[in-house]
């Protein structure tokens, strides 16, 4: 549709894109118009600097299959949704608003595994000092980061848990909840776009898509939220 609009060849519209999606890309996440974040590190930082607290979540984009007879076939079957997907994670302030989103991996990589790969764990031990929720998902990342990595509370009791626990456990559960579906609201406004919702496309530029589209989100959120501020 867009090479009958401009009238040109298909192939100089795919060539376009494919050299406009890794800049958008590298372009980070827009947090005032003159401070972009592009890396982890960066998006702790800010959260240091600012004295606010993060949350990080994981979100899955389905994919096409792999092909018969590939050897990591696998691997991108979600042990969560069994189906075939890839994972990123995405991390947000305390607003719900944009500040990081990793390359994707195949989605049989587990949420905390993906953290370790980002090395958040030191990060937040070289870094300042700065919380983070996170869902249950992280949960062995709290006793690594000495509580900076904050997750759901455990059951101490897994039956016959007097009442006073559970009404206790009940009410901690719910307010951190409460916090950390700003993040999953966060990557349910990136699947407000049509490819992070289903890629259809080659899995190879899976990354450079979700990480434009999130690039793109933080800019329109950074531009609601100043002229909110004006009017």
């Amino acid at each position: 549709m867009p090479a009958c609009w401009f009238g040109v060849d298909r192939s100089t519209i795919t060539r376009a894109i494919g050299e406009v999606r890794p800049l958008l890309a590298e372009r980070g996440c827009t947090v005032s118009p003159d401070v972009r974040l592009r890396t982890l590190a960066e998006a702790v930082d800010h959260l240091g600097a600012s004295g606010t607290t993060g949350i990080i979540g994981g979100t899955e984009i389905r994919v096409r299959r792999p092909a018969v007879g590939r050897e990591d076939r696998d691997k991108f079957v979600s042990g969560k949704n069994k189906q075939n997907a890839v994972k990123t994670m995405v991390g947000t302030d305390g607003d719900g608003r944009m500040l990081f989103c990793s390359p994707t991996r195949p989605g049989s990589c587990a949420d905390i595994t993906r953290a370790r790969q980002l090395e958040l764990v030191k990060l937040l031990a070289d870094g300042p000092a700065v919380e983070i929720l996170a869902d249950a998902g992280y949960q062995g990342l709290r006793a690594q980061t000495g509580g900076r990595v904050v997750t759901p509370p455990h059951r101490k009791f897994k039956k016959n848990a007097p009442d006073w626990h559970e009404e206790g456990y009940e009410r901690q559960r719910k307010a951190h909840s409460s916090w950390c579906i700003r993040a999953e609201h966060g990557s349910a406004h990136l699947k407000n776009w049509r490819a992070p919702t289903r890629h259809l496309g080659r899995r190879e530029h899976i990354s450079d898509v979700v990480q434009a589209v999130t690039g793109l989100l933080s800019h329109q959120q950074t531009a609601d939220l100043t002229s909110a501020r004006q009017t």
